[in-house]
């Protein structure tokens, strides 16, 4: 039964939403025959206008009697077209109402669409969330700050680095003075003889000769004691 019932009710709702349609409908081609018969009763009057001017100097009897027919289609054209108008007012009236009505549905479903996706949120749920996710954000940055700014091993003496680097520069200042043949005053100095070390080539000490002359005599002296 309930089936039944359903369908009849489904039926009755879609009659209701196809009511506005077929009330356009039946609007519209009611204008459309309204507008055919002004049509029809214009020519009727150019006609008869046409038919006085004929016969306006030949037969006045004539021109007045389509002068009065012209009159006739002319009070029926002014009615024709106040229906028209009317039929046109009734269109856009039944057009707006439905464009209301359906804009109110979509509304309402957006409505229902709203509070079943909000569901059981509030504002105090929404706070929490966000304080939640500051808090995250926070401690994130934190962690980012701990890990990039933590050095890693044993620090380094800046002083060793300078005395190294000192090192390095007059090593390299060196090189530059052997490969020009210029040497610092010091290094000169220092690659100096030290004084009385060096034997003066040709020359021999006196004492040395001394002694070999002392030598040969005892020598001399050993051999006639023989």
């Amino acid at each position: 039964m309930s089936g039944v019932w359903g369908w009849f009710g489904g039926q009755s709702a879609q009659k209701r939403k196809d009511t506005p349609k077929n009330a356009i409908l039946g609007l519209r081609s009611q204008l459309e025959m309204l507008q055919k018969r002004e049509r029809h009763l214009q020519n009727q009057m150019d006609e008869q206008e046409a038919i006085a001017r004929k016969n306006v100097n030949s037969n006045k009897n004539a021109a007045k009697a389509a002068l009065r027919r012209k009159k006739q289609h002319e009070h029926t054209l002014e009615q024709t077209t106040a229906q028209v108008a009317t039929l046109e007012q009734q269109i856009y009236s039944i057009e707006a109402a439905n464009i209301n009505r359906e804009t109110l549905a979509a509304m309402e479903r957006a409505g229902e669409a709203m509070q079943q996706i909000h569901g059981k949120l509030n504002i105090n749920k929404v706070d929490d969330t966000m304080e939640k996710l500051r808090e995250q954000h926070a401690l994130g940055e934190e962690i980012a700050q701990a890990i990039t700014s933590a050095p890693i091993g044993e620090p380094i003496d800046e002083t060793e680095l300078d005395d190294e680097l000192a090192e390095l520069e007059q090593e390299q200042l060196d090189n530059q003075m052997l490969g020009t043949g210029t040497l610092p005053i010091q290094d000169r100095i220092q690659r100096l003889p030290a004084a009385g070390t060096t034997e003066i080539k040709g020359k021999q000490p006196v004492n040395s000769e001394e002694d070999d002359e002392e030598e040969e005599l005892r020598k001399l002296q050993a051999e006639m004691a023989m």
